[in-house]
């Protein structure tokens, strides 16, 4: 097979799959905190209610899809597609196993911040665009949460990029072949997965769209498969951020008997796990205390895991 026919070929592979498990984690989510609230979750149509995300995917596409007669309509579509394209773009850089990966590119982690940062357009765009009160402030307050917490999630990943010597998330993952970073990084570990909850903007960190406070947020006018973009957009965010804690913190592909695909699966599986219980488990603080958090806790956290791990390096030589 030749190099660009590969290439195409694995570019399709991971599109399917991913598109694939975010739509079954829908199905997922339900039954795993049915699970733990003691009740039912999907059970009706098909088996387990596994059948249940087609019956949704069905029902969106047989809405009508409405568009707001006060909008602004050219970018009230578009709003729905940027979080997608930017979400799929960031996977394009992600090492699945040795071999398997669409681009190793040598600023990896650097594309990767960048994609995560331009998802934010989708949720304001979303939010101006509608010339809904409630929306407009729910994507104001998603602007200021995602633009505060990249800062913090930039900078927690210093420590790996110093103990590295690369941005290249290849190397990364090679470079944890002795020691996992979830060890040495354990301050960054923690202000990352912290700031990938905001960027998620999922419980508790899910503000932009409190349905007890204003509605659904930035996308109170959505109906129809542009609502379901924004769903989808959500979970492929939820399963980036994961494979980026295994790729950047557990040694990614890594691990003993299994083959290296299955041992990032695996694991990425269990940190999507993580931020499904989070829903469950803990209550949505205010605007101002979760913004209170980041500048006074996060950053500092983060600033001193730099400091530590520079000085670190360079007693080393």
């Amino acid at each position: 097979m030749t190099e660009p026919l590969r290439s195409i070929v694995v570019v399709i592979v991971i599109l399917a799959v991913l598109l694939t498990v975010a739509a079954m984690l829908v199905w997922f989510e339900r039954r795993l905190l049915g699970a733990l609230q003691d009740r039912y979750g999907p059970n009706r149509v098909g088996p387990f209610g596994v059948l249940q995300t087609l019956a949704d995917t069905i029902k969106l596409l047989a809405k009508e899809d409405w568009i707001p007669p006060f909008a602004d309509k050219p970018v009230f579509v578009l709003a729905p597609a940027i979080v997608m394209i930017t979400v799929l773009m960031a996977f394009t850089v992600v090492p699945f196993a040795p071999g398997l990966q669409v681009v190793d590119l040598n600023i990896g982690l650097l594309f990767f911040l960048g994609m995560s940062s331009l998802g934010v357009y989708s949720v304001v765009l979303a939010g101006w665009s509608s010339q809904n009160k409630y929306a407009l402030i729910g994507s104001l307050r998603a602007a200021a949460q995602m633009i505060s917490y990249e800062v913090f999630m930039g900078l927690s990943l210093m420590g790996v990029v110093m103990e590295a010597g690369s941005f290249s998330l290849r190397r990364i993952v090679e470079a944890q072949q002795g020691l996992w970073y979830c060890i040495p990084q354990i301050v960054g570990l923690i202000v990352f997965a912290n700031a990938g909850i905001a960027e998620t903007r999922r419980l508790p960190f899910d503000l932009p769209e409190a349905e007890s406070e204003i509605v659904a947020g930035y996308h109170s006018e959505y109906s129809g498969m542009k609502f379901g973009m924004f769903f989808i957009g959500e979970y492929l965010g939820i399963t980036l951020i994961s494979a980026m804690v295994v790729t950047l913190f557990f040694g990614g592909w890594r691990g003993p008997w299994l083959p290296p695909i299955v041992w990032f699966a695996v694991k990425t599986f269990i940190f999507v796990c993580g931020f499904i219980l989070l829903r469950a488990t803990l209550p949505r603080p205010r605007f101002d205390q979760l913004m209170a958090y980041g500048w006074k806790v996060m950053l500092p956290l983060a600033l001193a895991n730099l400091v530590v791990t520079g000085a670190i390096v360079v007693a080393r030589g």
